[in-house]
Protein backbone atom coordinates (compact mmCIF):
# COMPACT_ATOMS: atom_id res chain seq x y z
CA UNK A 1 0.00 0.00 0.00
CA UNK A 2 2.99 2.43 0.20
CA UNK A 3 4.36 1.96 -3.01
CA UNK A 4 0.73 2.85 -4.36
CA UNK A 5 0.77 5.97 -1.84
CA UNK A 6 4.09 7.25 -3.31
CA UNK A 7 2.93 6.21 -6.83
CA UNK A 8 -0.16 9.07 -6.47
CA UNK A 9 2.15 11.44 -4.48
CA UNK A 10 4.73 11.37 -7.88
CA UNK A 11 1.78 11.74 -9.99
CA UNK A 12 0.61 14.75 -8.32
CA UNK A 13 4.25 15.90 -9.16
CA UNK A 14 4.38 15.16 -12.52
CA UNK A 15 0.86 16.94 -13.39
CA UNK A 16 1.96 20.00 -11.64
CA UNK A 17 5.13 20.04 -13.24
CA UNK A 18 3.60 19.48 -16.40
CA UNK A 19 0.60 22.07 -15.91
CA UNK A 20 3.68 24.72 -15.31
CA UNK A 21 5.53 24.17 -18.17
CA UNK A 22 2.77 23.92 -20.72
CA UNK A 23 3.46 20.64 -21.07
CA UNK A 24 0.77 17.98 -20.10
CA UNK A 25 -0.02 14.95 -17.29
CA UNK A 26 -1.65 11.96 -17.92
CA UNK A 27 -3.72 9.19 -16.32
CA UNK A 28 -4.62 5.83 -17.64
CA UNK A 29 -6.08 2.42 -17.16
CA UNK A 30 -4.68 -0.10 -19.47
CA UNK A 31 -6.19 -3.41 -20.05
CA UNK A 32 -3.93 -5.98 -22.02
CA UNK A 33 -1.60 -9.09 -21.93
CA UNK A 34 1.92 -10.73 -21.13
CA UNK A 35 2.44 -12.84 -23.70
CA UNK A 36 5.41 -15.12 -23.39
CA UNK A 37 6.49 -18.51 -25.07
CA UNK A 38 3.03 -18.80 -26.78
CA UNK A 39 1.14 -18.17 -24.52
CA UNK A 40 -0.75 -14.91 -23.24
CA UNK A 41 -2.25 -13.76 -19.56
CA UNK A 42 -4.43 -10.96 -18.98
CA UNK A 43 -2.85 -7.89 -17.18
CA UNK A 44 -4.44 -4.86 -16.20
CA UNK A 45 -1.84 -1.19 -15.86
CA UNK A 46 -3.06 1.97 -13.56
CA UNK A 47 -0.78 4.52 -13.51
CA UNK A 48 0.04 8.07 -14.87
CA UNK A 49 3.17 10.39 -15.60
CA UNK A 50 3.99 13.70 -17.06
CA UNK A 51 5.72 14.64 -20.50
CA UNK A 52 7.68 18.05 -20.69
CA UNK A 53 7.75 19.54 -24.44
CA UNK A 54 11.67 20.09 -25.47
CA UNK A 55 11.35 21.52 -28.78
CA UNK A 56 8.91 21.17 -31.96
CA UNK A 57 7.59 18.04 -31.94
CA UNK A 58 10.24 16.69 -29.47
CA UNK A 59 9.44 15.74 -25.80
CA UNK A 60 10.80 13.84 -22.64
CA UNK A 61 8.54 11.79 -19.83
CA UNK A 62 8.30 10.14 -17.01
CA UNK A 63 5.34 7.63 -15.96
CA UNK A 64 5.05 5.33 -13.18
CA UNK A 65 2.25 2.51 -12.68
CA UNK A 66 1.16 -0.50 -11.17
CA UNK A 67 0.95 -3.85 -13.48
CA UNK A 68 -1.34 -6.63 -12.66
CA UNK A 69 -0.71 -9.96 -14.09
CA UNK A 70 -3.96 -12.28 -13.61
CA UNK A 71 -4.71 -15.80 -14.93
CA UNK A 72 -8.34 -14.82 -16.55
CA UNK A 73 -9.67 -11.47 -17.09
CA UNK A 74 -12.26 -11.75 -14.09
CA UNK A 75 -9.45 -13.10 -11.44
CA UNK A 76 -9.59 -11.10 -8.77
CA UNK A 77 -5.66 -11.66 -8.33
CA UNK A 78 -3.75 -12.64 -5.32
CA UNK A 79 -0.70 -10.18 -4.74
CA UNK A 80 0.88 -10.01 -7.84
CA UNK A 81 0.64 -6.62 -8.78
CA UNK A 82 4.33 -4.99 -9.87
CA UNK A 83 5.62 -1.71 -10.04
CA UNK A 84 6.61 -0.02 -13.68
CA UNK A 85 8.62 2.86 -13.83
CA UNK A 86 9.51 4.71 -17.34
CA UNK A 87 11.64 7.61 -19.11
CA UNK A 88 10.97 7.95 -22.85
CA UNK A 89 10.67 10.34 -25.53
CA UNK A 90 7.82 11.25 -27.36
CA UNK A 91 7.15 12.50 -30.99
CA UNK A 92 4.65 15.24 -31.92
CA UNK A 93 3.22 14.65 -35.32
CA UNK A 94 1.22 18.15 -35.00
CA UNK A 95 3.22 21.56 -34.08
CA UNK A 96 0.75 23.00 -33.13
CA UNK A 97 0.06 23.73 -29.42
CA UNK A 98 -4.16 24.53 -30.22
CA UNK A 99 -4.78 21.48 -32.25
CA UNK A 100 -7.25 19.25 -30.60
CA UNK A 101 -5.88 15.60 -32.17
CA UNK A 102 -2.55 15.16 -31.22
CA UNK A 103 -1.10 11.95 -32.45
CA UNK A 104 2.96 10.61 -31.30
CA UNK A 105 4.81 7.97 -31.12
CA UNK A 106 6.81 7.14 -27.93
CA UNK A 107 9.71 4.71 -26.90
CA UNK A 108 12.33 4.51 -24.14
CA UNK A 109 13.27 2.49 -20.80
CA UNK A 110 11.52 0.86 -18.25
CA UNK A 111 12.18 -0.68 -14.80
CA UNK A 112 10.14 -3.31 -13.90
CA UNK A 113 10.47 -3.57 -9.72
CA UNK A 114 8.64 -5.89 -7.34
CA UNK A 115 11.21 -7.95 -4.94
CA UNK A 116 14.01 -7.35 -7.53
CA UNK A 117 14.02 -5.38 -10.67
CA UNK A 118 14.32 -6.35 -14.29
CA UNK A 119 15.26 -3.61 -17.29
CA UNK A 120 12.84 -3.43 -20.52
CA UNK A 121 12.62 -0.93 -23.30
CA UNK A 122 9.04 0.32 -24.50
CA UNK A 123 7.38 1.61 -27.76
CA UNK A 124 4.19 2.82 -28.53
CA UNK A 125 1.72 5.28 -30.00
CA UNK A 126 -1.54 7.06 -29.66
CA UNK A 127 -3.47 10.66 -29.58
CA UNK A 128 -4.40 12.88 -27.44
CA UNK A 129 -7.87 14.49 -28.61
CA UNK A 130 -8.33 17.72 -26.59
CA UNK A 131 -12.03 18.73 -25.71
CA UNK A 132 -10.73 21.43 -23.73
CA UNK A 133 -8.17 24.30 -23.52
CA UNK A 134 -6.34 22.31 -20.70
CA UNK A 135 -8.04 18.76 -20.94
CA UNK A 136 -8.21 15.40 -23.36
CA UNK A 137 -8.76 12.48 -23.85
CA UNK A 138 -5.70 10.30 -24.26
CA UNK A 139 -5.77 6.64 -26.11
CA UNK A 140 -2.48 4.77 -26.39
CA UNK A 141 -1.20 1.31 -27.42
CA UNK A 142 2.24 0.63 -25.17
CA UNK A 143 4.47 -2.44 -25.04
CA UNK A 144 6.93 -3.41 -22.23
CA UNK A 145 9.55 -5.45 -23.39
CA UNK A 146 11.68 -8.29 -21.43
CA UNK A 147 14.31 -10.07 -22.78
CA UNK A 148 16.41 -11.79 -19.91
CA UNK A 149 15.59 -14.30 -19.43
CA UNK A 150 13.10 -15.17 -21.69
CA UNK A 151 11.59 -12.71 -24.03
CA UNK A 152 7.77 -11.30 -22.51
CA UNK A 153 5.44 -8.26 -23.82
CA UNK A 154 3.69 -6.71 -21.10
CA UNK A 155 1.46 -4.86 -23.88
CA UNK A 156 -1.48 -2.91 -23.03
CA UNK A 157 -3.95 -0.25 -24.94
CA UNK A 158 -4.38 2.71 -22.44
CA UNK A 159 -7.44 5.01 -22.43
CA UNK A 160 -6.78 8.12 -20.13
CA UNK A 161 -7.27 11.57 -19.31
CA UNK A 162 -4.61 14.47 -20.42
CA UNK A 163 -4.65 17.56 -18.54
CA UNK A 164 -2.13 20.20 -19.56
Amino acid sequence: MRWFLCLLGLIAIFVAAAHAQSSNGYFFAAPGGATCCGSTLTTVQLGGGGEFVLGKGVGAGAELSALDVRQSLFALGGNTWLGVFSLGGYYHFIHDSSARFDPFVTAGYSLLFRSGTANLFNFGGGATFWFADHAGVRLEFRDHIRTDPETVNYWGFRFGIALR
